[in-house]
């Protein structure tokens, strides 16, 4: 069974709750551990990755925080993975040296096909297809209280 990391799951969680919440004001990391429940010390490291990597984008300043580097159209999955993945110390099995002829010739090859599939079948998944899921699940959006339709 593939596992997901803590890392990535919180990654994601806190991309699609930027997408999800945010408003015409960047979202800050508290906002997120609150409504989230995400540790911050895995929070923080995980922003500034996905800010250097250009995921979001980071605001300075006393009402900053984080917003969304492109259109949530334009983020997938897959980057927030390989944004994730790059941050992991732990080496995958599959590249290491020792292992048998039958882990080298049939096991490693196979595990590496089904990573690329399951790579490419999350470069097809974008932010906005979470974003879609979150309100068809009913999840409410904190900007939908904020919005204001007074002239």
């Amino acid at each position: 069974m593939l596992r997901i990391s803590k890392k990535l799951m919180f990654a994601i969680e806190a991309v699609l709750d930027i997408a999800y919440n945010a408003g015409t004001e960047p979202v800050q990391s508290g906002e997120i551990t609150r409504r989230q429940g995400i540790p911050k010390r895995y929070l923080e490291q995980v922003l500034q990755q996905l800010v250097r990597e250009g995921v979001l984008a980071g605001v300075r300043g006393p009402r900053g925080g984080y917003r969304l580097a492109r259109e949530r159209r334009r983020i997938t999955l897959g980057e927030i993975v390989r944004v994730v993945r790059s941050m992991e110390t732990a080496t995958d099995p599959i590249e290491e040296p020792a292992g048998s002829i039958l882990g080298h010739q049939v096991v490693r090859p196979l595990w590496g096909e089904l990573q690329e599939e399951c790579m490419a079948k999350l470069d097809t998944i974008t932010v906005e297809d979470l974003c879609m899921r979150a309100r068809r699940a009913g999840v409410e959006s904190e900007t939908e209280d904020r919005i204001d339709f007074t002239i």
